[in-house]
């Protein structure tokens, strides 16, 4: 395998004298790739949820909250799920680097198709056509970042990973920024118009450094036959027919379309790990790693199911509670939930500095996602307390902003921490559906976020704050207490 040449980060005092880690090169590249596609994908998905939500003479569809919720959800687990076919694809049919660039394409198709097509028609086909698209692009993205850091230690590896994630995050804050504002000012199509426009952009950053990735991103690790090559197309042709018929027959519509996507979720999971901790390809070293893993995996779906409420539940507070008005200006919606990621950036580089210097001694993976976990349940507590407080009013902007950032920057110890550990301990013979697995927690959490929107239209906000909450705390204190022997395993 070639890797990127190194590249030194900023100067300063190592820990012990050492020199200061260093990031591969190529990590940027993929990083300023990952950053376009993440502004057109957050972009859309900052003002999604109010197009939904919005009456239509403001320049919606004026959907019913809990419908909403579930559409919203839905989606968003759908893009994680098409993840696997993705990494299954990268993996038996077409190089990492070219399911990178096919997903791009596509994805700018689905943004135009939002901007140019009205109604229902847009939607439609402008979520599926993401939702295929990103399917490709992502999982590979990722796979590629990890051949580059394959074989680095524990805190370069995290530290890297940390760096692309910040990227991610970047391109969250910024598209719904632009995308918020051109919604805000001109209307919810040109908002759209902006995420193809990101996409567009993605492409342009990735094509030229195509040549420049490492030689393995280039192969395709497990061919699948040319003999069984239509078998893959068999499948998609009959899902496509049973999707059809659910939805013509009303089996399917929108406020069931979570509860679909997140069982699912869980039965992909299920499938991939009992083929991992059953196959003969896989050593009893990695099997136990594997099954190490299981237990964060979910966990790691609660917690983005809570961080994802901001697309969900949040939203529909915003729409019902939050008043926008700042003298004669009102505040882009898309903002609101822009200050999450936004968040998340301007911590990642401390954090990631902290563990570079700690090296060795820093937190261990579990001990991390419990922090994540407890810190996320504290900001839902806040949010009740605030719910408490003002009853039934208005409640100030300023307090929901607050909100966002404590909930925002708890992911940097869940989210970059995930994609380190699927490239680190995923099996030799596994290693792109690892990353599709971790991505399936994504998945978990999108359409856990939509069942919750919808618990949260049912029941009183106290009532709802306070379970939400109560999960957070109580599940990363019991994972806190058992961090140890999971530690020991997945290191």
């Amino acid at each position: 395998m070639t890797t990127a040449p190194y590249v030194q980060t900023p100067p300063g005092d190592a820990p012990h004298g050492s020199r200061r880690e260093h990031i591969p090169k190529g990590i940027w590249q993929m990083a300023f790739t990952e950053l376009w596609e993440r502004f057109s994908f957050y972009g859309l998905q900052g003002i999604l949820s109010f197009y939904l939500l919005y009456s239509l003479d403001k320049g919606g569809l004026e959907i019913a909250p809990a419908a909403a919720a579930g559409i919203v959800g839905a989606y968003g687990g759908s893009v994680y799920l098409a993840q696997l076919l993705g990494a299954w694809a990268g993996d038996r049919l077409i190089s990492p680097k070219r399911m990178v660039l096919i997903g791009g394409i596509v994805i700018t198709a689905g943004h135009i198709a939002l901007a140019a097509l009205p109604g229902l028609t847009g939607l439609g086909v402008g979520l599926v056509l993401i939702i295929v698209g990103t399917g490709a692009l992502k999982t590979n993205i990722t796979t590629i970042v990890g051949y580059m850091l394959e074989g680095e230690e524990t805190s370069r590896r995290d530290a890297g990973f940390s760096y692309f994630y910040m990227a991610i995050n970047v391109g969250a804050v910024v598209g719904p920024l632009l995308t918020g504002l051109a919604q805000n000012q001109l209307g919810f199509h040109y908002g759209f118009g902006l995420a193809a426009i990101g996409m567009v952009a993605a492409l342009v950053q990735y094509i030229p450094s195509m040549k420049r990735l490492p030689e393995r991103a280039g192969q395709v690790d497990n061919p699948l036959p040319r003999d069984r090559r239509f078998v893959p197309l068999a499948w998609i042709a009959a899902a496509i027919v049973v999707i059809a018929i659910a939805w013509f027959t009303g089996l399917l519509h929108a406020e069931n379309l979570s509860s679909i996507v997140t069982i699912i979720a869980l039965i992909a999971a299920g499938a991939y790990f009992a083929v991992m901790l059953t196959s003969r390809k896989v050593t009893a070293f990695e099997k136990r790693r594997v099954a190490a893993f299981l237990p964060l995996f979910l966990l790691s779906g609660i917690y983005f199911g809570l961080l994802f409420q901001k697309f969900t539940a949040i939203s529909i507070l915003v729409t019902e509670r939050i008043d926008l008005h700042i003298g004669s200006w009102t505040f882009p919606v898309a903002w609101i939930t822009m200050v999450s990621p936004l968040s998340a950036v301007l911590i990642t580089p401390l954090i990631a500095r902290l563990w570079q210097r700690l090296g060795k001694r820093q937190p261990k993976p579990a001990t991390k996602y419990a922090i994540g976990l407890m810190q996320i349940g504290c900001a839902y507590a806040y949010l009740l307390l605030i719910s408490s407080v003002t009853g039934d009013a208005t409640i100030p902007l300023l307090l929901i902003l607050l909100f966002m950032c404590l909930a925002g920057s708890s992911e940097v110890f869940v989210g970059p921490i995930g994609l380190a550990l699927a490239t680190k301990i995923g099996p030799k013979s596994f290693e792109a559906q690892m990353v599709g697995l971790n991505f399936l927690s994504l998945a978990l959490g999108s359409s856990l976020s939509g069942l919750l929107g919808q618990l949260f239209t049912a029941i009183p906000n106290g009532t709802y704050f306070t379970i939400v909450a109560a999960a957070g705390i109580v599940l990363g204190g019991l994972l806190l207490l058992l961090r140890r022997p999971l530690n020991r395993i997945i290191e």
